[in-house]
């Protein structure tokens, strides 16, 4: 247990440095397609972040990690079915899914900053939310 504390500890510190380069991006005015660019790489950082604590808390718990090509939606199921994060959060975090499919797939210059401002000022208080159920499994 003290193995898995400790990667999500590591998680949370890169996290939270993805999250203070998101608000310093998004502080910036006017914003260009650079500093919107930027902005979404935090997002999906972030994201990113989220994911690889549920993968190390459902392995922890000997629950298999999802492995098909919709393994990141599966995810968000398992974490929720296996009581990690409550049903609503994982819906919460099904907005910020699909940003990451966006990311991944899309043009950097088809960001529109409207849609990343949504995402990005709800984000610190579902980060929270989510560290504290993941404390709350685990402990701190």
């Amino acid at each position: 247990m003290a193995e898995l504390r400790e990667q999500i500890q590591a998680e949370k510190e890169n996290v939270e440095v993805a999250l203070a380069n998101l608000r310093e991006a998004l502080s910036r005015s006017p914003r260009s397609v650079i500093e919107l660019a930027a902005s979404a790489t935090f997002l999906h950082n972030v994201y990113n972040g989220i994911e690889n604590i549920l993968k190390q808390v459902l392995k922890a718990r000997a629950v298999e990690i999802p492995g098909a090509d919709a393994w990141h939606q599966e995810l968000l199921k398992r974490a929720a079915s296996a009581g990690v994060i409550p049903g609503t959060l994982a819906q919460e975090l099904k907005d910020y899914l699909g940003f990451r499919h966006f990311f991944v797939h899309g043009y950097g210059f088809m960001l529109t900053e409207e849609p990343l401002q949504d995402l990005a000022s709800r984000l610190p208080a579902i980060w929270e939310r989510f560290m504290a159920e993941i404390e709350r499994g685990v402990g701190p």
